[in-house]
Formats: structure tokens, C-alpha cells, sequence
């Protein structure tokens, strides 16, 4: 018998609303909901995968340990206490670092995850913690700490009132969005032209979003620093800043104009690739038009200088007038305040306290950045990893040198993994514990709600019961830290079942409930409010909140914290001492990454329907460039690095900068021992064998996987060369 089942899609931040029909047990259709306030009946393929994913005959059902003839089931309660067991006589061995944690991005659409995350990793002791945030979005967490006083107050781009959007290595019809999301960015990028206002993209690449654009600049990659302040000097040599509004909860924009007079357009055309006349006149059109935002993402993130662009994104918007004003870059009022729990717990976001073992790189919020997770591995010593604990992350394929680190992981002691699939980085754990899929669990969107463009609320509750030897991940988490404690110490045998017990009467929806009813929308909302209403809560779009939203001590934007001057300094005066010393911008190509709409980092690969038709996984090339080295269309050439070589198909086209090549992250399926069938049939390659782990962001550590020095050769002289 079908019934109707209406849930949010958990495969990114746009959260589309989704009508499932099912039978028994068993998902005959998955559509768009087109009674959704939100996303108003839109889709992405991915979506519809979400039935793959449930009826996926390679997904882990049961707990699965590694043996010396393969891998065979083992029962939740041996898998735990091995699991428990093992680490516990690491740590007492090695110390409490030699156990390392890595978590990837699917944990952040999980709630159970976000509320239980922490306490347990922090229960277990170790410094060496990492997640997917160093790859994609650390400086932004950095800069919003320095400059709002808290790491996840994200300014948002206010997409839907906006006349001039300035998009910065960013693609948001591929990306929904991503830290200002929401459905159908096709559809609200049209609006913005035919309400008479502009789109434009700074980008190598000629990407989807900058086909339906208004402009489009091929910056080079890395150069995105000079443009901004470029365009910074120009608005204050040109007298075109509007401060009236802001200036009275701002603080340092004198700093800020006094650094950037020295860098006129015409400095900085050899770093960007683009004319002085065009620089000056997009810095003109962005400070004149009636709103603007500028708004970057990981092509800006992932570079040498993230931290950098991502605060002169913010003073961009701060000097011209369009901070926390409709149009701008405003702030959500998520029902959820995952702030004030970042402030309560972080204190907003803590950096630095201590660093690395091996390149001394900072932590931040208790992470150290993921660039050093090889090294971490692989260098002997006291505080070496010995041990990890893998958490819905693929860091094989999502790290920089991931060659490096699939080596390290083959010698590790011990490895746990809670995950559903035995991949390119679980194929290394002796035990892999298996959540269940999003269909047996309930659904909020703790932490995307806060960058959202539109203030929203969702909660979707679980389609089918959960099976009855299947756990949640946060369950999985508890009752893994339970078994450690009782294995460590005699007092960890005593208040591991307290904690257990506490986590079990705490379980996350009540944690939900509780929250939202402390939470700024609690005389509005609540989760029974939620549950009745079963589709998305529209709250109304963004709001000016400043300065009392600010978390700053004294509730002004430190738009010239000491620690980026300093930094800015360092890198003009750098910059001042190549050119006495006559030194250039180095020649030859460099690497970017991109990403698709039917892809999700590496894990959705398994689905025929995401990965069928034109192959997904190909090195683009501009066509003069290929000329140059004597390789055409369909090549199969040698993509080389410092760091390794990968084989990969060559396709030509003048979307990409001359230069440039350009290669999809999140492949590289064809690692022995894996179980994943339909991702091995379109391995593809890995961008990350060839990026370079000792390219970061100075001041984080964030891993700089655009711009990456390369050669590309025809395999015949490859050959030759050995």
C-alpha cells in the first residue's frame, strides 16, 4: 500500500523539500515537493539518489571486521569493545594523541552527529582531531572569529533583493549555494538580471554559473588577493565608500584604506591576469550599484591567501555600505542558535593554542588542519598517530598528497571507521560500524540553517523504523567512548556507564526541543510545531542585526584585526622584494578543482544514475595549451606534480584560462579492496594525488588546492622521461 512520506534532503545546504512515495518497504519515486515554501518543487539529481543510497547492495548493514582472508560480520557488542579495547591500549601506550580523529562533511547534516560530536571527541582526549573544514572553509571560520567574534557567524549574501552579486571562486549552480544557499540559484540568479541587476563572476574557469552571468573575469588563480585590494583602493581614491551607516559599530577601516593606496589596478595586472581598466571598473559598478554583495567561496578558500580574501571580502562589503543591509551580505536568525552553543562551548571559535608536531600549524576550534594528517602518521616520535577513528569522511581522497596518506593509513595500528561503505579510507580500518541511512532517522539542519538566504526550519522525521540491530551514529559514538573509558582507567569504568546512560536519556530530538524552545524563534516555533506542520517553516527573509548581534567585546566589526594586517604586511613587503630582486610570477600551468551538480565529493559515485553518461572525471585544458604540448582531445596524458602523477582523459576547452587545467575532486575509485562496484566502473582519478600538501593558507593552515604547480605530458614522453 503507497504512502506519501514529505522529508528535506540532506546532500547539501539548500535543503530541498522532497514527496517520497513508498510501499511497504521499499521507495518507488522521489520528486521535488512543490508545495515546499523553500525550495517550491526544485531538484537536484542527487536527490533522487537518495533511493540508490537506501537500496545500495555494496552499503554495510551490520558491524564488518577485517581479517587476514577479507572481511566478515562481526556482532555490535564484540565490534564495540574490540573497538574500545584497542584505543584504549593505544592511549595507554602511546599517549592520548596517538589516537587521531577524522570527521568528513556528511556528519554536518546530521544532528544526532552535531550534538554529540564533540563531547565524545573531547572525552577521548586527543589534540589529534581534523575534519573536512581545513579543505574547504577554515579562513572563513578564522575571519568571521576575528571580525564578528564568533567562527559561524557567516555574513550571507541577500541573493533574493541584491542588484549586483560579485561571485568569487564560487559556483553556485553546481554548489546550491554553499554558505548562502538555497533551491534553485539558477532561478534566483535570472531574478537578479531581470529586475535589471548584475551577476558577475570571478573565476579561470568559465563555470555553469558563469555561463548564465552577466560577466565573467579569468582571474589567475591565486590573484583574487590583488584583485580586492585593487578594487578597495579605487573606491577609496575614487571617494566612492559609503560608511555613514556603519561606521559607528566598525572599527579599523582607517588601517584597511592607508594598506591598499600602495596597490592600484595597474600594479597587479601580471598577479590577476585581468586589465587595470577592468579592475577600476568593476570596483566602480560594485560601489555605485543601489545593493551589492560580494561573495567567495572555495576558489578563493583554497589558495594561498584564503584568509586574506575572505576579510577583504567582508571589508568590500563593509566600506561600500552593504553590510547587514537588504541586498548585502546580512546574518540569519536560525531557530537553531548554533552560535550562542559555538559561544557558550568555543568562545566562538578558539585559534592557535597549540600547533602541529611536525610543521607547528595552528589549531583552531580543537583541530589541527588536515594538510598535516600524513606527516602526523608517518613522522615517529612522541604524539605520532598510531591510531584512528574515521567519522563519515574519506580523507584518502579529500587531502592533499592523499598518495602520502593512503601509505600512513596502511601502517597504522589500529583503525575504526563509522561509515556504510568500505572505500578508498575504510578499506584501512580493522572494524567499520555502519550508521543507518537518513531514512531511518529523524532530520534537522543544525548547523546549514545559519546560512541559509532565507531564514528556515525543517525538521523530517524518519521514513522507516530503524532496524533492529541498526544504530544512529550518534549511538554508535557513545557507546564506542563507553567501552574506551571502561578500557582506560578505573574511573572511566565507573562514569562511562554514566555517560552512557545520560546520552541515552538525552537523545537528540530532545536536545532539538529543548534548543529550539530557548532558541530566537521560540515564540514562533517549536519542534511539536515542526512535526505537525511536516514541510518546511518559511521565518522570513534576512534581517539587519547589528551591531547587537555582533559577539565582539565591544560589539564592533574589527574590519583591521592585528592579526590579518600583519599578515597583509608581510605579503606586500614580499611582494616589494620580488620585484627589486627582479624575480616574476612563476610560468607553467597550475591546477583547480572544480565540482558538479551530480556529484558529492566522493562518496555518491556509487549510484549508476549520477555517474553515467559523459565521463565526469576529466582533465580540461585550453585548447593553445594543448597545441603547446603536442596533446589533443581525448589523450589519455600524465598529470604530474611534486607530489605524484596521475593518467587521466584529456578534454579541450576555452571555458578554462590558458594556463590553467582543471580536474573534479572526489574521484580516484580504483584503490585495491575496495567494495564500492559502480564507482570502481567510473574510477576516474584522484585530484588529490597530486596536490600538494605543503601548499597552505599562511595563517591557517587550510589546505591550498587551487593554483597547484603542474606539468601535463603526452604518455609518450612521459615514458621517455623514465
Amino acid at each position: 500500500m503507497l504512502r506519501t512520506h514529505r522529508r528535506a534532503c540532506n546532500l547539501c545546504e539548500a535543503i530541498c523539500g522532497l514527496t517520497v512515495e513508498i510501499d511497504g518497504e521499499r521507495i518507488v519515486s522521489i520528486k521535488g515537493d512543490v508545495n515546499d515554501p523553500h525550495s517550491k518543487g526544485f531538484v537536484c539529481p542527487k536527490a533522487l539518489a537518495l533511493k540508490d543510497l537506501y537500496e545500495d547492495p555494496y552499503r554495510l548493514r551490520q558491524p564488518m571486521r577485517r581479517t587476514a582472508h577479507g572481511w566478515v560480520p562481526v556482532s555490535w557488542e564484540d565490534a564495540l569493545d574490540e573497538a574500545g579495547r584497542r584505543f584504549a591500549e593505544v592511549q595507554k601506550r602511546d599517549g592520548k594523541d596517538a589516537l587521531g580523529i577524522y570527521w568528513g562533511n556528511p556528519p554536518t547534516h546530521n544532528h544526532g552527529l552535531v550534538l554529540t560530536m564533540n563531547p565524545v571527541f573531547d572525552a577521548l582526549g586527543t589534540r589529534n582531531r581534523f575534519s573536512a573544514a581545513s579543505a574547504d572553509q577554515l579562513p572563513q571560520y578564522l575571519v568571521s572569529r576575528q571580525m564578528f567574534g564568533n567562527q559561524l557567524m557567516f555574513p550571507v549574501p541577500d541573493v533574493d533583493r541584491t542588484q549586483f552579486w560579485l561571485i568569487l571562486g564560487g559556483n553556485p549552480l553546481a554548489s546550491n549555494g554553499s554558505v548562502g544557499s538555497g533551491p534553485d540559484m539558477r532561478g534566483r540568479i535570472a531574478a537578479i538580471r531581470a529586475r535589471g541587476g548584475q551577476v558577475v563572476v570571478v573565476d579561470p574557469r568559465r563555470t555553469e554559473t558563469a555561463l548564465v552571468a552577466s560577466a565573467q573575469h579569468a582571474i589567475r588563480p591565486g590573484g583574487d588577493v590583488w584583485l580586492l585590494l585593487a578594487m578597495l583602493q579605487v573606491i577609496h581614491a575614487e571617494k566612492l565608500t559609503r560608511t555613514e551607516r556603519t561606521q559607528a559599530w566598525t572599527h579599523g577601516l582607517d588601517t584597511v584604506a592607508a594598506l591598499v593606496a600602495s596597490v592600484p589596478p595597474e600594479s597587479v595586472e601580471a598577479e590577476t591576469g585581468l586589465s587595470a581598466a577592468a579592475i577600476r571598473q568593476l570596483a566602480r559598478d560594485f560601489a555605485t550599484a543601489p545593493s551589492a554583495v560580494a561573495y567567495g567561496r572555495l576558489g578563493v578558500c583554497q589558495t594561498p591567501h584564503g584568509t586574506l580574501c575572505h576579510w577583504l571580502i567582508n571589508v568590500l562589503n563593509t566600506v561600500t555600505g552593504n553590510l547587514d543591509r537588504e541586498g548585502g551580505a546580512m546574518f540569519t536568525t536560525p531557530a537553531f542558535d548554533i552560535l550562542g552553543l559555538a559561544q557558550l562551548f568555543a568562545g566562538g571559535g578558539r585559534f592557535a593554542r597549540w600547533t602541529s608536531r611536525v610543521r607547528q600549524l595552528p589549531e583552531f576550534s580543537d583541530e589541527l588542519p588536515n594538510a598535516v594528517l600524513a606527516e602526523e602518521m608517518d613522522t615517529p616520535g612522541k604524539g605520532q598517530i598510531k591510531a584512528m577513528l574515521l567519522v563519515g569522511g574519506n580523507p584518502v581522497l579529500s587531502t592533499p598528497n592523499g598518495t602520502r596518506l593512503d601509505a600512513a593509513m596502511e601502517k597504522l595500528d589500529f583503525c575504526v571507521a563509522v561509515d556504510f561503505y568500505i572505500n578508498e579510507s575504510t578499506r584501512h580500518a580493522n572494524l567499520i560500524l555502519p550508521p543507518v541511512t537518513v531514512w531511518e532517522r529523524s532530520h534537522f539542519e543544525v548547523a546549514v540553517n545559519a546560512v541559509q538566504v532565507r531564514n528556515v526550519a525543517r525538521y523530517s522525521s524518519a521514513a522507516f523504523a530503524t532496524p533492529t540491530q541498526g544504530k544512529e551514529d550518534w549511538q554508535i559514538l557513545t557507546e564506542l567512548l563507553a567501552r574506551v573509558e571502561r578500557h582506560r582507567s578505573w574511573l572511566g569504568a565507573l562514569t562511562g556507564p554514566l555517560r552512557l546512560a545520560a546520552s541515552r536519556m538525552l537523545k537528540p530530538d530532545r536536545l532539538l526541543a529543548l534548543a529550539l524552545r530557548l532558541g530566537p524563534q521560540r515564540k514562533v516555533l517549536s519542534l511539536d510545531t515542526l512535526r505537525r506542520v511536516d514541510t518546511t517553516v518559511d521565518l522570513g527573509p534576512l534581517q539587519s542585526c547589528l551591531p547587537q548581534a555582533l559577539y565582539t567585546s565591544d560589539k564592533k566589526v574589527q574590519a583591521a584585526p592585528e592579526l590579518f594586517v600583519r599578515e597583509l604586511r608581510r605579503v606586500l613587503a614580499q611582494r616589494a622584494d620580488m620585484s627589486v630582486a627582479g624575480e616574476s610570477r612563476p610560468s607553467g600551468l597550475v591546477l583547480i578543482g572544480r565540482r558538479h551538480v551530480r556529484s558529492n565529493n566522493s562518496w555518491m559515485h556509487n549510484f549508476t544514475r549520477l555517474v553515467k553518461g559523459p565521463a565526469g572525471c576529466t582533465l580540461q585544458m585550453h585548447p593553445d595549451d594543448a597545441a603547446a604540448r603536442g596533446v589533443f582531445h581525448g589523450d589519455t596524458v600524465l598529470l604530474r606534480s611534486r607530489t605524484g602523477s596521475v593518467q587521466a582523459e584529456l578534454a579541450l576547452t576555452e571555458d578554462l584560462r590558458p594556463g590553467v587545467v582543471s580536474l573534479p575532486h572526489g574521484w580516484g575509485h580504483s584503490r585495491p579492496g575496495t567494495q564500492t562496484r559502480v564507482a570502481s566502473a567510473y574510477a576516474g582519478v584522484s585530484a588529490n594525488d597530486v596536490t600538494d600538501e605543503l601548499l597552505v593558507d599562511h595563517l591557517t593552515g587550510n589546505a591550498a588546492l587551487n593554483g597547484v604547480p603542474v606539468e601535463v605530458l603526452p604518455l609518450t614522453q612521459a615514458a621517455a622521461a623514465r
